[in-house]
């Protein structure tokens, strides 16, 4: 413990310099405006501002990047409370009693309680972080070819499990990922593959194209074109603060919030998203008040917004410690750690030991600043609400053209940019998840080469996953995972038919 203070105390006088506190100060607050803007999650806006990280150095680019991740999470809330339009997904649900309480007059007191509650999460999940991925790090060292090739397995195998569409769908976004990630020079022969005679495509296809093109271009596409912002509430800065029977409402969902979305966040999938939901419903089931649901419970805004902060920090320890990316999010991150020169894995923590503290470290400073930026700050994200859309997707998608030519100069990433974006559109119209794509993309390289590697160890012999206990262990959970899903699909299925039969009895 005293090795992980002291590591910790080297951490902050890394994130304290003061190039790196402006990275995390500018992250923190664009991540603020990506979470008030409706439309603009936190992957579109991390894959929009991808290219503008080249010029940094690798600590820089992370800390600015992840700024933008967990900030917009407290901005998410605005829109919601103000508007009931929710900034990105996890603010879905804090919607519902947000708005409430800001139609009766409480939009101060909402904002406030969401914004504690969220750097309590923050806090909280940090402290778990900074104890937690270290040694973790640790055992992951002793994981071979074998092990490894079986953990990425097991990631996609439960992304796809816990996604909201088909596990079978999301399975084949992920493939297909997988399949793009192959474009390229071949790390072992040297040979060119799948790259059209395109010297463009000799380091395969980028992740920067790829994301900006998936989520930013495509949700600009998909987003209709007449959506304008509706009436925006302002609260008054003096009604910010809630009363003492708020604060006490809102101490306990907050806890359970914090601790529930830590350890959802851990595991593959929305977590951010999927951690909100349940929170809600945890704080709806226990209350002695459930009837206040829905019309301005103080809970309900204090448990989904303290759950979705906790999940966004806990995604952080299987990316910083095993270098599996649990969503698209995460896999982004890893994809501009990649770019940068740095190996996600377990060599993060002992190899490059001044980024992974500094990173760590900023997510402390990055959590006051956002609380400093939150409450003081909300008549200014309620002035950008009132921008007309018709204004602001055109300097966008002008953005993402920009910013994807610069980062090789290269017209074949605006082409692929491009190319993405209408896949995009299309996988959105006919209701595919474009986030197991990037994902796929991002591992593909090191999936292939534990792989192949775990091949070459065994002379060809596929059974090496089952022979040795830990490979054997994820590819068991793999196995049991796809079995729980066939087993719901058999069930749904077995349902449907039935009401079917009721219903034609019912004719006859």
């Amino acid at each position: 413990m005293e090795a992980t203070l002291l590591s910790l105390a080297h951490g902050f006088s890394v994130a304290l310099q003061p190039d790196n506190l402006w990275y995390a100060f500018l992250g923190c607050l664009v991540g603020t405006l990506v979470g008030v803007l409706p439309g603009i999650g936190p992957l579109s806006g991390i894959s929009i501002l991808l290219p503008v990280t080249f010029g940094l150095n690798a600590t820089q680019a992370v800390i600015m990047l992840a700024g933008i991740y967990y900030g917009s999470q407290y901005g998410g809330s605005t829109t919601s409370i103000l508007m009931r339009i929710p900034g990105e997904a996890a603010s879905v649900i804090t919607c519902i009693d947000g708005n409430a309480m800001a139609r009766r007059g409480r939009a101060g007191a909402a904002l406030c309680i969401a914004a504690v509650g969220s750097f309590v999460a923050g806090t909280f999940g940090l402290l778990m972080l900074t104890v937690i991925a270290p040694p973790l790090a640790t055992i992951a060292l002793r994981f071979g070819p074998p092990e490894y090739t079986a953990l990425l397995v097991l990631g996609l195998i439960f992304l796809a499990y816990m996604s909201s569409t088909s596990l079978v769908r999301t399975l084949l976004m992920a493939c297909l990922g997988l399949v793009f990630g192959m474009i390229g020079i071949d790390n072992m022969t040297g040979h060119f593959r799948y790259s059209f005679d395109l010297a463009e495509l000799g380091d395969g296809i980028g992740i920067v194209p790829v994301a900006v093109g998936l989520f930013g271009l495509g949700e600009i596409l998909a987003t209709p074109s007449k959506h304008v912002t509706g009436e925006v509430i302002s609260p008054k800065f003096r009604e910010m603060l809630p009363t003492r029977q708020e604060w006490r409402e809102a101490i306990w969902p907050i806890g359970r919030g914090s601790l529930l979305g830590f350890l959802i966040g851990i595991i593959p999938g929305s977590a951010h998203i999927i951690s909100s939901f349940l929170s809600y419903a945890l704080e709806k089931r226990i209350s002695k008040h459930p009837e206040k649901f829905g019309k301005g419970a103080v809970a309900g805004v204090a448990g989904p917004e303290s759950a979705n902060n906790g999940a966004s920090t806990g995604a952080f320890v299987p990316m910083l410690s095993l270098g599996i990316p649990t969503g698209p999010i995460t896999a982004v991150l890893i994809g501009a750690l990649m770019i940068h020169g740095v190996p996600a894995g377990p060599q993060l923590v002992s190899d490059h030991r001044d980024l992974f503290w500094g990173f760590v470290a900023s997510m402390y400073v990055g959590n006051v600043m956002l609380l400093a930026l939150n409450l003081p700050m909300v008549g200014l994200f309620v002035s950008v609400l009132r921008i007309p859309y018709a204004y602001l997707y055109p300097l966008i998608i002008m953005f993402c053209i920009v910013g994807v030519y610069e980062v090789n100069h290269s017209i074949v990433d605006v082409w692929i940019m491009l190319i993405m974006g209408l896949i995009g559109y299309a996988l959105r119209k006919f209701s595919f998840d474009p986030a197991p794509l990037v994902l796929g993309l991002v591992i593909a390289p090191i999936f292939e080469q534990s792989l192949r590697q775990s091949l070459i160890m065994s002379n060809g012999n596929y059974f090496i996953f089952f022979d040795r206990p830990i490979a054997l262990g994820l590819m068991l959970v793999c196995a049991i995972l796809l079995g729980l899903s066939a087993l719901s699909f058999v069930l749904k299925r077995k349902d449907w038919r039935d009401r079917l039969a009721k219903v034609e009895a019912g004719e006859g």
